[in-house]
């Protein structure tokens, strides 16, 4: 029987009750209910986060997918859904998921264990990136140089300047452009010449034909590389994390089948969601309930989602919402991994594919008798406002 609370990354301070406040500068919404309100009103919020509000205007042909709002979002979002949707992912993907799973497993078990975090990130690299068409240097390389960008000073989105002195200002861009450059030169550059000789079903070959300058390309490559890969990193080792103590869970999962195990891991994610924090800014008059509670938020206020306290609110998600209870009963309208995936226009389109690709890689991994030798630390990460799991080393067979 699963403990009340079986969640294992909250920040330390972070109340999990779902409140809403307004504090200085941004209103922090916890409540499930008022936070859907926010992230659907279409055409009355914009883009916040992922330091979006900094991002130099004027520079690009094309405004990223992930910062860009109202009809221009629509129109992109509906031009790459094609590459994300279930039925895609199941029949053009998941054989690439299945080889992918068996090659670095066959290593692993070779070496008698794996760093976990390793062995997922490129697990889902290799996986993302045939998606998105970055196919044309070296699996290892490309990780390596994903992970190099996130090597950023710490910011606080709800301060001026994100609270960052000149020093750290300077810093972060010196650890941002030159990943960014040698990823553009290694991977991007490679993979653009390529699809413009031999245009394949990917997303750079799609971005190619709505007439993208490599710039923006290069842009929309390092959304997918955060959103696609390094995410379903944290989530597949959380979630192995979780399978691995929790004996019941486990046999619930091995026993299951394909829909089981999904069930499974949108219990978990909703649990432990892996972007922990969604940010918009008010440009119109918004009014958010819950129940018989309003609150009036107004033109430019910043509003802070916290997915950890909306994802276990029990108005929602039902009695002991901080456990473990694959497929549990939910209240109409709130979806099986909560806020996990975000709501409304920028509800993120590569769900299927990350609880997909998770699905395969864990389904073939636990038969691997897999068993922990160093259990994971626990570190966040700004960018993303979510956690990072290092060190954590099982051994196979």
């Amino acid at each position: 029987m699963a403990e009340p609370n079986t969640r294992r990354a909250v920040p330390a301070g972070e109340a999990p009750e779902p409140t809403v406040e307004q504090a200085p500068g941004v209103w922090h919404i916890g409540s499930y209910e008022a936070a859907r309100q926010v992230l659907q009103a279409r055409g009355g919020t914009t883009q916040a986060g992922f330091t979006s509000e900094f991002v130099p205007k004027g520079l690009l042909k094309h405004h990223p997918i992930l910062f860009s709002d109202g009809s221009l979002h629509d129109e992109q979002r509906r031009k790459v859904g094609r590459f994300f949707a279930p039925r895609v992912v199941a029949e053009r993907y998941q054989p690439l998921m299945v080889d992918a799973a068996e090659r670095l497993l066959a290593d692993a078990v070779a070496e008698r264990g794996a760093l976990v975090e390793d062995l997922a990130l490129l697990y889902s690299v290799d996986v993302t990136r045939q998606v998105v068409g970055l196919t044309d240097s070296p699996v290892e390389g490309l990780a390596g140089r994903l992970v190099r960008f996130f090597n950023q000073p710490p910011f606080d989105i709800t301060k001026p300047d994100l609270g960052r002195t000149r020093r750290q200002w300077a810093a972060a861009a010196v650890n941002g452009l030159g990943p960014l450059l040698r990823f553009y030169l290694a991977d991007v550059r490679p993979a653009i010449r390529e699809r413009r000789r031999r245009p394949a079903e990917d997303v750079i070959s799609h971005l190619i034909a709505e007439g993208y300058t490599d710039a923006d390309i290069l842009v929309e490559c390092v959304t997918y590389g955060t959103a696609g890969m390094v995410t379903t990193r944290e989530f597949i080792a959380m979630a192995l994390w979780h399978l691995l103590t929790d004996a019941d869970l486990r046999a619930a999962y091995r026993d299951g089948d394909a829909e089981a195990r999904i069930a499974v891991l949108e219990e978990l994610i909703r649990l432990e969601p892996v972007v922990g924090h969604l940010y918009r800014r008010i440009q119109e008059p918004l009014a958010v309930t819950d129940g018989e509670r309003r609150w009036q938020l107004e033109p430019g206020d910043l509003v802070d989602v916290r997915v950890r306290q909306t994802n276990v609110d029990p108005a929602a998600i039902g009695p002991d919402p901080a456990s473990l209870c694959p497929a549990r009963p939910l209240a109409r309208g709130v979806h099986a991994a909560g806020l996990s995936f975000g709501d409304g226009a920028h509800r993120c389109p590569g769900q299927a594919l990350a609880l997909r690709e998770t699905e395969v890689l864990l389904t073939r991994l636990l038969p691997l008798d897999p068993t922990i030798l160093s259990e994971p630390r626990i570190e966040w990460d700004d960018l993303v406002a979510g956690y990072c799991l290092r060190d954590f080393r099982v051994r196979l067979g």
